[in-house]
């Protein structure tokens, strides 16, 4: 077995960026930029009114002064005169500032009759104008990569981008293993339970921005496995879920190794999820997951992710953890590192975390109720409530 920091290293390895592909900024949302993006434009391209209010001289700002509107100006819609000594220009909040104009006065400081206006007495000493280039100039930049939010496609909106260069979606084909599954809505036997792996990590992978393909579950024979495998060509990751153990049906690596897989590794020192197997299948880097439902989901947070990420030329590497303080005593960790499922709550210093009382590999519903993931290094000793230990968040946090 090996650690899985050396497990991760192996991963990373084995996948590089898919390339890269042009889309319209109205699909751009989630997608990682691949290009670093120059504005064309100053936001705002004008001295732009704040507030509804009147426009005026700075000199002319006085309590009770009596100024003459000389005009009219709505967003969309600038008034080309100059402001002269004792006049006002009505404008509406985004309107340009006319010439000679240096601050607004809001309309709730204004007393109006006809086309004059009196200044209160309490006026606001902010001019209520955003200069031009306040937010960004030409030229501003938006690095490459990063993953596009929605508030980078408005930035990218503004800088009158219709469209940018991303990373392309990795394709995944996803590929559940055993005579003992069926697809959910199907009707098991007494024996064989339902394939819940495949749509778990089926998620996880386009909560990532990629593609991904359930393919048929491959049946416990080596013909079966190879023409699911055969399948999947096309993908730029094959996932594997279960068979990659080594009982008498557990065909996954020699199935792969003789279609020419070329394997990285097998066996990591964690729990859950020690049968964790990866490597390079044709132009595919196939990761095998193991089978246990939790395991199958753990492994794909500490592996799969990272590689879809690095896969789309985002910074890769272990997942962020972070510290919390321990909400109940526990007894020495064993060889391997442990990642427990936790509930995480919020703490005075420290959030609080306490890992559920069964472990167990099998039981989704302890995984569906986790926040978080409490990391016990191999040979961790035992740990009073109290102590800092790490953690990986799940989300939702605090939900």
């Amino acid at each position: 077995m090996i650690p899985v920091s050396e497990a991760l290293a192996a991963c990373l390895a084995l996948v590089r960026p898919v390339g890269v592909e042009t889309v319209p900024l109205a699909r751009a949302g989630g997608r990682v930029l691949a290009e670093s993006v120059v504005a064309r434009r100053d936001q705002p391209p004008f001295a732009a009114s704040a507030m509804d209010g009147y426009a005026l001289r700075a000199g002319d700002r006085v309590a009770g002064a009596v100024l003459r509107v000389v005009g009219e100006a709505p967003a969309g819609r600038a008034w080309d005169g100059v402001i002269g000594p004792g006049e006002a220009l009505r404008i509406f909040t985004g309107a340009p500032v006319p010439e000679g104009a240096e601050c607004v006065v809001i309309q709730e400081d204004v007393t109006r009759e006809d086309d004059r206006i009196t200044l209160g007495e309490a006026l606001d000493a902010g001019t209520n104008i955003r200069p031009a280039g306040a937010d960004f100039r030409v030229g501003a930049r938006i690095e490459a990569p990063r993953r596009l939010s929605p508030a980078d496609v408005a930035l990218c909106a503004s800088m009158n981008l219709p469209e940018v260069a991303v990373s392309r979606r990795p394709e995944v084909a996803l590929i559940a293993t055993g005579d003992e599954l069926v697809s959910p809505g199907e009707v098991p036997r007494a024996d064989q339970i339902i394939a819940s792996n495949s749509y778990g990590l089926k998620a996880m992978v386009e909560a990532e921005g990629c593609r991904a393909r359930l393919m048929p579950i491959a049946r416990d024979s080596r013909e079966s496995l190879e023409q699911v495998l055969r399948l999947a060509a096309g993908a730029d990751l094959i996932v594997t879920i279960g068979g990659a153990s080594v009982g008498d049906h557990d065909l996954v690596g020699e199935v792969a190794a003789a279609m020419g897989l070329e394997r990285a590794f097998y066996k990591v020192a964690m729990r859950p999820g020690k049968p964790l197997m990866a490597g390079r299948l044709g132009e595919a880097a196939l990761l095998g997951l193991p089978g246990n439902p939790v395991s199958s989901m753990v492994c794909g947070q500490l592996f799969l992710v990272p590689m879809l990420r690095a896969m789309m030329g985002l910074p890769a590497g272990a997942r962020r953890r972070f510290a919390a303080r321990l909400g109940c005593d526990l007894p020495g960790n064993g060889p391997r590192e442990h990642y427990m499922r936790s509930d995480l709550r919020p703490g005075h210093d420290f959030p609080e975390i306490t890992p559920y009382g069964s472990q167990d590999s099998s039981l989704l519903t302890v995984l569906s109720d986790a926040n978080a993931l409490l990391v016990r290094p191999p040979h961790d000793p035992a740990r009073a409530a109290g102590e800092i230990v790490e953690y990986m968040p799940l989300t939702p946090l605090f939900a």
